[in-house]
């Protein structure tokens, strides 16, 4: 699972790099660049380990440009490159995770000799799952989310001028959050707690969605938050399922 784990840490710092700074070619060169270090960190240094981890990079690199591709060119057909990428990307390192060595190096010393009770006794491959599930459900999980929405051609009514503009701009910190809590409570396993967030969501969102002025703009933010939604949910429900 070690390149499971470690293809899931380079897409999210790829992300979270662009979500910093927006620099042609940085965000991804740091995500292929961070896939080559945390390898090695993992004592994964064997001749299969390096070509592995050179496609791991190879694709990090691939993800970011078609990321930036596909939001860079209108209507929902760009999207789906990016989103073909990851769904392909994940399911081939799954299919090959029986094949990666257990990982160890520095990051399994470090894990013998760290006295945190949660990381007590936990095996180098499953701190780097761990460590990429939740780092996906960061800025990996919007960019999933925004990619699904385009590719769909559903728009925030908001952002086309049908709705006055709002003032707040915490859909972006808030949707994160949200995955991480799910993921945690999960993990933890308390589900029916997650739950409770979901619907809790939707009695916030109730009062917006259910005005009888402007019904075709509402409509449009229904399919809008629901879309949303579930692809947010998605993201985190499948690395619970990962991990």
């Amino acid at each position: 699972m070690s390149w499971l784990g470690i293809l899931l840490v380079g897409f999210a710092v790829t992300d979270l790099t662009h979500s910093v700074r927006r620099t042609r070619y940085l965000p991804e060169s740091v995500g292929a660049l961070t896939v080559l270090v945390v390898g090695a960190l993992a004592g994964l240094t064997s001749g299969r380990d390096v070509v592995a981890l050179l496609v791991v990079a190879v694709v990090v690199l691939l993800w970011g440009l078609t990321v930036t591709w596909g939001f860079g060119h209108p209507g929902p057909k760009p999207a789906r490159v990016p989103l073909a990428v990851f769904v392909v990307a994940l399911t081939t390192a799954i299919a090959c995770s029986g094949l990666a060595p257990e990982a160890s190096g520095l990051l399994g010393r470090w894990l013998d000799s760290v006295s945190l009770p949660a990381l007590e006794g936990m095996e180098a491959d499953r701190f780097l799952l761990l460590l990429g599930a939740f780092a996906v459900q960061l800025a990996t999980g919007n960019v999933l989310v925004r990619l699904v929405l385009k590719s769909m051609g559903t728009i925030n009514p908001r952002s086309d001028g049908q709705m006055p503009p709002t003032q707040l701009k915490g859909g972006r910190l808030l949707g994160p959050l949200e995955r991480v809590f799910i993921l945690a409570l999960a993990l933890g396993g308390q589900v029916t707690a997650a739950s409770v967030v979901v619907a809790a969501k939707g009695l916030l969102r109730f009062p917006e969605l259910s005005s009888r002025d402007e019904q075709q703009t509402v409509h449009e933010m229904t399919e809008y938050f629901l879309l949303g939604s579930f692809a947010s949910w998605l993201v985190a429900l499948g690395a619970f399922v990962l991990l």
